[in-house]
């Protein structure tokens, strides 16, 4: 299994906790450790949206799938 398959699946185990609350969170891609996401719904623009991908997707993402170091926001992806 690829480390991308790895993610998605793990991201499909939180994804409904996120849904619950109107969002939802969409993998871009896995660049040198770095998980890039999109947060959709009622997470775009939320002011909290930063504490749910360092306290909850990022936490889980690193304890799950090895080699994951961080995870950011696809707005932070730089361009390459």
């Amino acid at each position: 299994m690829t480390i991308e398959e790895q993610i998605e699946m793990t991201l499909d185990k939180i994804r409904p906790f996120i849904q619950r609350d109107g969002g939802d969170v969409i993998f871009d891609s896995f660049i040198d450790g770095i998980v890039y996401v999109k947060m959709v719904g009622a997470c775009e623009g939320c002011s909290l949206i930063d504490d749910t991908l360092s306290s909850g997707v990022a936490v889980i993402l690193k304890e799950e799938v090895p080699g994951v170091m961080e995870v950011l926001s696809v707005d932070q992806k730089p361009n390459k």
